[in-house]
């Protein structure tokens, strides 16, 4: 089975703990053994588990890239959309890399679906048989329509020709009001939760009427031209010759904060403390200070280093706008090499920790306008300053003076407390350097 995840969006819905680089599919809250899973990590664990062979590739932008290899290794295909043009662009993009990078044959089945629902393991049953169905050709796009748990209006519908378990489509309607959902669901239709299978060349076809081309080098050097548009819009909807099978298993949208605690196992994750007084409440502690509460009813608290959040479950629906309106610098990230958290900002200084995992590294580089230290507080590395290679580990103190080149390669995971100082601190002062055959390291790059 082929598979195409889409992973897009930041979900602010769940600040603080997302951000436009963390977006809520990496957010590790998910009960795994001793530890925790992220929503992408459960999704890729379960389509695994349901089929070893499974071929997935992910659509994503380039700001997800570096968090998937983190949580997702190199197991996985990645199509990188170089900027973002809604899901048929997308879709495309990635039916093209599929072919022409990957070399899958035009007639192979595709299952598109996001990386984000909170599903059991018949989920992954039904994408077999989309697939499946799709392979069979009976129709040239297969839909899968689940079971309504209500008349919700964050949902577009579904109304099938026939009653039946796989059926041609009859119509579809975007998001009604409630009272308009109730009467569709009353007539047999089902969400519209985007997971559909199709043949591989069908895609590229409409791409290349759409966008005159299906090449994907063309397709990645064009994307901010392409027409931005939904896979909706300008397929399901076009397209006379559609299937939908039912999914009555277990299904959630995990956009919200109520959504998310409907499905957490534990209460508290972290260091969190709550009194007997509690109900209904749900803390998520990413700082190293613990979190107390006391007689709080349907309510919902987060901590990160992003910033707090207590709400009312309720009017946690409510929290985009608000977090639109933040404006502060990315103070956490995972990337493929490790990752960082933002420790202190002042107007001439920035004081990071930085854990780098084993055998990855910064890119060889210099700052105009910055000097740095770093210091070693936990593991074991290499540092090259200025072509000038050291053996560091716990307690080592390196500085390098603006205009210097340099960079560290872990040999077991290591932790660094790097403090940047100048007048201009900015992302953008950094200058890539060749590094040499001796001080060869892993493609990490730099926070």
């Amino acid at each position: 089975m082929h598979v195409i995840l889409l992973s897009g969006g930041s979900g602010k819905r769940l600040w603080p703990l997302s951000n436009d680089i963390r977006s809520k599919q990496f957010i590790k809250i998910f009960k795994n053994g001793d530890g925790y899973e992220s929503m992408v990590q459960r999704v890729f664990r379960q389509l695994r588990e349901a089929d070893p062979e499974a071929k997935v590739t992910v659509a994503t932008s380039r700001s997800q890239v570096s968090a998937l290899r983190n949580q997702l290794g190199d197991s996985v295909g990645i199509s990188v959309e170089p900027c973002r043009r809604d899901t048929f662009p997308a879709i495309a993009l990635a039916a093209a890399y599929l072919r022409d990078e990957q070399q899958m044959d035009e007639n192979e089945p595709v299952v598109v679906c996001p990386v984000d629902p909170y599903v059991d393991t018949s989920y992954f049953r039904t994408l077999t048989r989309l697939s499946e169905r799709a392979a069979a050709g009976t129709a040239k796009l297969v839909l899968m329509g689940i079971e309504p748990t209500e008349p919700s209006e964050k949902f577009g519908y579904i109304l099938p020709a026939d009653a039946g378990d796989c059926v041609p489509v009859k119509r579809f309607t975007e998001k009604p009001n409630r009272e308009t959902a109730a009467r569709y669901i009353a007539a047999g239709a089902k969400w519209n939760g985007g997971v559909f299978a199709f043949r591989l060349r069908y895609v590229l076809d409409i791409a290349r009427q759409r966008f005159g081309h299906d090449n994907y080098r063309w397709l990645f050097d064009h994307y901010g031209e392409l027409e931005k548009i939904s896979f909706d819009y300008a397929v399901v909807e076009q397209e006379p010759s559609v299937e939908m099978m039912s999914y009555d298993g277990s299904w959630s949208d995990l956009g919200t904060w109520n959504a998310l605690t409907a499905v957490m196992e534990e209460t508290g994750v972290g260091q969190v403390m709550m009194n007997d007084a509690c109900r209904n409440t749900h803390v998520i502690n990413e700082l190293n200070v613990p979190v107390l509460c006391m007689g709080l009813d349907n309510v919902v608290v987060s901590a990160s280093p992003e910033g707090i959040l207590v709400a009312d479950k309720n009017q946690s629906t409510q929290i985009k706008p608000f977090a639109d309106a933040i404006d502060q610098q990315v103070m956490f990230a995972e990337k493929s090499w490790g990752s960082y958290r933002v420790l202190d900002v002042e107007e001439e200084s920035l004081t990071i920790k930085v854990t780098l995992n084993p055998g990855h590294s910064m890119h060889y580089h210099s700052h105009a306008a910055r000097n740095e230290v770093w210091t070693v507080i936990e593991g074991k590395g290499r540092t090259i300053v200025d072509g000038a290679e050291r053996i560091v580990s716990t307690g080592d103190v390196i500085t390098m003076p603006m205009g210097s080149r340099h960079t560290v390669i872990a040999q077991t995971e290591l932790k660094l407390i790097e403090v940047q100082t100048g007048s201009s601190i900015s992302v953008f002062d950094k200058q890539v350097y060749p590094l040499l055959a001796s001080g060869n390291a892993s493609d990490g790059s730099e926070h």
